[in-house]
């Protein structure tokens, strides 16, 4: 990881269920590590992931909760900041408001609603990517790149074919 350099890039993609487009390569090419927000799909999908960079995965509603490759939330230090990665069904419907009451950490990584959402409310981030698998909602599949430097975080959703 370039983290000694003070910049890290973080792939993050959620809702993939079981498809991953090739288009995901080019669009998370480069990233030193790739957090997968829940719905993933299998283990196909983390194996080809990893083609890319690392990769620490949640589940989500659809996936098994008892696969040891994913966790139910996880907390990631990165750059200098906390991330939490959770896919968000645990609260039901989740919210930029919900998921900011329900955990501590500055940046908060987020799947479930297929929504593309960028949310910054004083010195808190949340972030969906979208869902990169197949095309449901009438939604664009996109991913995101997070960009910390310094503990600075910018992000940048990225779509996909």
């Amino acid at each position: 990881m370039s983290e000694q350099l003070g910049l890290v890039t973080v792939g993050l993609i959620s809702d993939t269920h079981g498809l991953l487009r090739p288009s995901v390569h080019p669009a998370l090419e480069g990233v030193d590590l790739i957090l997968h927000a829940g719905d993933v799909g299998g283990s196909d999908i983390l194996d080809e992931l990893r083609l890319i960079a690392p990769v620490q995965a949640v589940y989500g509603n659809t996936d098994w909760s008892d696969d040891p490759m994913l966790e139910q939330s996880r907390v990631v230090s990165i750059g200098g900041t906390e991330i939490r990665v959770t896919h968000g069904h645990e609260l039901g419907s989740p919210t930029p408001g919900k998921l900011i009451a329900a955990y501590p950490e500055p940046i908060i990584v987020y799947g479930h609603t297929h929504k593309q959402l960028i949310t910054r409310t004083a010195d808190r981030l949340v972030i969906n990517p979208g869902a990169a698998g197949p095309r449901r909602f009438n939604l664009q599949p996109t991913v995101a790149r997070l960009v910390i430097h310094n503990g600075t975080a910018e992000v940048e959703l990225v779509a996909l074919d």
